[in-house]
């Protein structure tokens, strides 16, 4: 079995398990997603090779539309799979389902839509001469 804290080398695998975009190893944020007070606390800057996490100030707003984007998708599908697979409820079984789903999630789609930004707009890319270190 691998060591967890070793590095990754698919940027995609990097990203789900929510690493550093360019060392693949350093952890993006300091606690677990379960830990409900403390889910969004991330690092200045990687532990591990001391690439920045926030590459210019306000620079996770942006985050907010990719959190849209991953709303729009738990709507969709909570709805797809309650008309078919509970043969089209009534409202308040949707929205209530809608609803707890949103806020289980809520941690999860935080912390993707940061590390989105992150990889897709903040200007690393992996280097493996860090993965070595």
């Amino acid at each position: 079995m691998s060591d967890p804290d070793s590095h990754i080398e698919s940027s995609t695998l990097a990203l789900l398990a929510l690493r550093c975009p360019r060392c693949h190893k350093g952890h993006l944020f300091n606690y677990p997603a379960t830990s409900l007070t403390k889910f969004t606390d991330m690092p200045a800057e990687c532990p591990v090779c001391g690439q920045t996490f926030e590459p210019e100030p306000g620079f996770y707003f942006g985050a907010m539309y990719v959190s849209f984007g991953f709303a729009v998708a738990i709507f969709l599908v909570c709805g797809v799979v309650l008309y078919y697979l509970a043969n089209d409820p009534e409202l308040w079984v949707y929205v209530t389902t809608v609803a707890a789903v949103t806020l289980v999630s809520s941690p999860l789609v935080f912390r993707y839509s940061r590390a989105l930004m992150l990889y897709l707009f903040g200007g690393a890319r992996y280097d493996s001469k860090w993965s070595t270190r």
